[in-house]
C-alpha cells in the first residue's frame, strides 16, 4: 500500500503517541520529516529527534515532551495537502489560537515557524498547526 501524505502519517502518529502517553515515538525518516522536527524541538513541543537505521529502514524516533503529566502537544493539524495546497505570503501568515500555537511553513529558505518566517519575510506553504 502506498502512502498518499507522509507529514500527515507524522503528525497523527505524533498526536496518537501524546494521546497513549508514549515516551517516543518512530516514524519512517525523510528530510522534509526531520526539518519539521526540527521545527517543533525550537519551538519546544518536543524534547528531541534522532534519525535511527541505515538506507531505508532509516527511523525518525521523536521524544515526546509532558507537562504534569499531559503532553505539550495539545493539538496538529494538517492544513495543506497533496489535494488542495495552501500558500500564505509574509504578511498573510496566520496566528494559530492567538499566538498560543505555531504554524509551521515550508519557504524557499526552509522549513520554518510561522514567526520565524515574518522576520524573514518569506511566505510559503502551510504545513500545519501546532498547539
Amino acid at each position: 500500500m502506498s502512502m498518499q501524505d507522509p507529514i500527515a502519517d507524522m503528525l497523527t502518529r505524533i498526536r496518537n503517541a501524546g494521546a497513549a502517553g508514549l515516551r517516543k515515538v518512530a516514524i519512517p525518516a525523510s528530510r522534509e520529516k526531520a526539518a519539521i522536527a526540527d521545527v517543533l524541538k525550537e519551538e519546544g513541543y518536543i524534547a528531541g529527534y534522532e534519525i535511527a537505521g541505515e538506507g531505508v529502514a532509516r527511523q525518525l524516533v521523536v521524544d515526546l515532551k509532558y507537562f504534569d503529566g499531559k503532553a505539550v502537544i495539545c493539538g496538529l493539524e494538517r492544513v495543506s495537502k497533496p489535494s488542495c495546497r495552501r500558500y500564505c505570503s509574509s504578511s498573510d501568515i496566520p496566528r494559530v489560537r492567538n499566538g498560543l500555537g505555531t504554524v509551521i511553513l515550508t519557504t524557499s529558505k526552509g522549513v520554518m515557524s510561522g514567526r520565524r518566517a515574518s522576520q524573514e519575510h518569506v511566505g510559503g506553504e502551510i504545513i500545519c498547526y501546532v498547539w
